[in-house]
C-alpha cells in the first residue's frame, strides 16, 4: 500500500510541478521539496522530532517542547511546521526551546528520505493532527516510533475515518500510540480501525502552558499604544468570514449604549487582515491597523477624519501574528471566533486564563468537550446569532460584578484541568529512554 502511495505522490508532483513553480516562490518551493534542509550533523544522544501543522498546533506544542527540553537537556529537539504562518509564529515564540526549526516538505519519497536522513530522530511526535502516511511508514521502516500527542478528531475527520476505514486503519496502525484529548476523540479514532490498546486519553496539554500574567508595565504599554486608558474593551480573536460583519454590526449597536467602548479584532488568517480593516472603515468605524500605531504618543485621527467625533480610534485590527494571546488580557469581554462561522471554533483558554468572560458561537465541534465544560462551570457563554450576541454583550458590559464572576470561573476552569502534560510525559518516558540513534539507510 505504501509503495503505491509513494508512487502516486511522486506522479502527482511531476504532473503538477509546473503549477507549483508558478504559485510558489523559489525559496518556498525548495522548502516544499526538501531541497534546502540545513545539515544538522550527528547527534550522539539522538534527536526528538516534533511536528506541528500550523499556528494552533505550534502553540499547543509549547508545553511539550518546554518539558522535553527541561527533562532531557542533552537531547536535541527538532520542530517541523507545515505552514508559513506557523513557521513565523514558531520562530517568534520558541527561541531557546528548540534546537532546530524546519519547514515540513511534501510527503513523497524523495523529500521524506532527505528529511529523515537529515534529522536522524529517535522518536517522532505528532501534535494534534496532520497524519503523513509516507513519512510515518518510512520512519517505521527505520525503526523510529511515531506517537500522536494531544490528538483530536473533528466530526468531519471522524466520518472520513469510518468511510475509508479499510485504508485509514492501515495508515493509522503504523503509529505506535495515540494520546487523545478527550473520550470523544478516543471513540472517533478507534472507529477508524485502531486497536483500543493503542489509544489513551491524557487530556489537553494546552491547559498546561506556562501562562504569564500581564504585568502592570505591559498592560500600561498596550493601553498607551492603543489609547485605551478609559472605557471598556472588547477583544474578538481568531475571527473568520462572515463573523467580522456580525461583530461590527453588534459593535455599532453597542456604541449607542457604551460610547467609550473599543474593539480589538484579530482575524485568524493573515491574508484577511486588510480585508477586515477595509470592512471596518466602510462601515463607518474609526479603524486603524496595529502596525500603523505610532510608537510614541497615543494615536489620534487625522484632522480630515475627525469631524465632530472623538479624536480616538475605536476599532483596532490586530494585523500581527503571535500577539493575540497577550492582547486578550486587556479585554473586559472576549469573543473567540471560528464558532459563529461553521469552522469548529478555536482555543478558548487564552482569554479564560486572564479571568475574562469568554463568548463563542454554537459551532465549537473542534473543542466540543472544552466548550461544554466551560459553559457548565459558568466561565463562558454561547450565542446563537447576532441578536443573541448583542443581548449577551449588553448584559456583560453593563454589569461589572457579573463580568468578574464569570471571569473568575473561567480562570478556575483552566486551573482545574491542568495535569495532562505530566500524564503525557509519563507515557513518553519509556519510549524516550530506550530509543537509540537510528542507522538511516
Amino acid at each position: 500500500m505504501f509503495i503505491f502511495y509513494h508512487l502516486l505522490a511522486s506522479l502527482i508532483l511531476v504532473f503538477f510541478s509546473p503549477l507549483f513553480c508558478l504559485l510558489e516562490n523559489k525559496d518556498r518551493l525548495k522548502e516544499r521539496l526538501g531541497l534546502n534542509l540545513p545539515d544538522l550533523g550527528e547527534s550522539g544522544f539522538g534527536r526528538f522530532w516534533v511536528h506541528a501543522l500550523s499556528v494552533g498546533e505550534v502553540i499547543s506544542a509549547i508545553p511539550l517542547l518546554e518539558a522535553l527540553k527541561s527533562r532531557y537537556p542533552s537531547r536535541e529537539i527538532v520542530l517541523s511546521v507545515k505552514t508559513a504562518t506557523g513557521l513565523e509564529v514558531a520562530r517568534d515564540r520558541l527561541k531557546g526551546k528548540v534546537d532546530y526549526l524546519l519547514p515540513m516538505p511534501l510527503d513523497f519519497w524523495w523529500s521524506v528520505r532527505r528529511i529523515i536522513r537529515n534529522i536522524r530522530p529517535t522518536i517522532f511526535i505528532l501534535v494534534e493532527t496532520d497524519i503523513w502516511p509516507g513519512l510515518i511508514s518510512s520512519l517505521k521502516k527505520e525503526g523510529v516510533k511515531t506517537i500522536l500527542v494531544n490528538g483530536r478528531v473533528s466530526p468531519r475527520t471522524g466520518k472520513s475515518y469510518v468511510r475509508w476505514r479499510f485504508l485509514i486503519k492501515r495508515v493509522l496502525n503504523t503509529l505506535e500510540l495515540f494520546l487523545m484529548q478527550t473520550k470523544l476523540d478516543k471513540y472517533r479514532i478507534i472507529r477508524g480501525g485502531i486497536s483500543p490498546d493503542k489509544v489513551k486519553v491524557t487530556g489537553n496539554i494546552k491547559f498546561d502552558r506556562k501562562w504569564r500574567p500581564l504585568t502592570d508595565k505591559e498592560r500600561n504599554r498596550w493601553l498607551q499604544l492603543l489609547n485605551l486608558k478609559d472605557g471598556l474593551v472588547w477583544v474578538a480573536g481568531s475571527t473568520h468570514h462572515p463573523e467580522e460583519r456580525i461583530i461590527f454590526n453588534v459593535f455599532g449597536r453597542l456604541l449607542k449604549l457604551f460610547p467609550g467602548l473599543s474593539l480589538i479584532i484579530g482575524p485568524r488568517e493573515a491574508h484577511r487582515f486588510d480585508e477586515v480593516y477595509h470592512l471596518a472603515r466602510d462601515l463607518g468605524f474609526r479603524a486603524i491597523r496595529k502596525t500603523e500605531l505610532p510608537s510614541g504618543s497615543p494615536p489620534t485621527l487625522p484632522k480630515a477624519d475627525r469631524g465632530e467625533e472623538s479624536q480616538r480610534y475605536n476599532v483596532f485590527v490586530l494585523n500581527t501574528l503571535g500577539e493575540l494571546g497577550r492582547v486578550y488580557g486587556l479585554a473586559d469581554v472576549a469573543f473567540v471566533g471560528g464558532s459563529l462561522a461553521s469552522i469548529g471554533g478555536h482555543n478558548l483558554l487564552e482569554p479564560a486564563f486572564f479571568g475574562i468572560p469568554v463568548i463563542f458561537g454554537p459551532h465549537t465541534y473542534n473543542f466540543a468537550t472544552m466548550s461544554q465544560s466551560m459553559i457548565k462551570c459558568g466561565g463562558g457563554k454561547v450565542v446563537a446569532d447576532e441578536s443573541d450576541f448583542f443581548h449577551v454583550m449588553v448584559e456583560l458590559l453593563g454589569q461589572k460584578s457579573k463580568r468578574e464572576q464569570i471571569g473568575r470561573r473561567a480562570e478556575e476552569f483552566v486551573k482545574q484541568n491542568q495535569g495532562a502534560l505530566d500524564r503525557v510525559m509519563g507515557i513518553l518516558k519509556p519510549y524516550i529512554e530506550v530509543s537509540k540513534v537510528p542507522k538511516v539507510s
